[in-house]
């Protein structure tokens, strides 16, 4: 007993627009994750002390890293600023400056999953802070 011929043409029809709505979400998937990676939300400086840098991750290694801002006056509380970073020379250069004050200069990218870092502030480059 075969199936009859408008059964197949529907079927074949369904299978075809499932195929095409599953490559649109997925192409509109590749452009929210290529657009939000690519282009920031904000940019900005940071300026403290680094006190933790790790890299963590189960699949999706990243580093991740926390900073004491500086406080203008005190007695205040500090605030923690937490960032990631992709780049390992900037990883290095904040080696290079722990125990010191620096200047976290960081791209804010929104709407990002987790496995391109736990947090949306991306480091992009550190340098020394000026003296006071």
């Amino acid at each position: 007993m075969s199936t009859p011929p408008f059964l197949q043409n529907f079927l074949r029809r369904l299978w075809r627009a499932l195929f095409a709505v599953l490559l649109t979400v997925s192409a509109l998937v590749g452009l929210y994750l290529a657009f939000t990676y690519n282009f920031a939300y904000s940019r900005g400086e940071s300026v403290g002390f680094v006190q933790k840098l790790s890299y963590k991750g189960w699949v999706c290694k990243t580093w991740e890293g926390e900073q004491m801002r500086a406080v203008a006056t005190m007695p205040a509380v500090p605030e923690k600023f937490s960032f990631t970073v992709r780049d390992d020379a900037v990883v290095d250069k904040i080696n290079a400056h722990l125990g010191k004050k620096v200047v976290l200069e960081y791209a804010q990218h929104r709407g990002l999953p987790s496995c391109f870092g736990d947090t949306e502030h991306f480091v992009v480059d550190v340098r020394p802070a000026p003296e006071e």
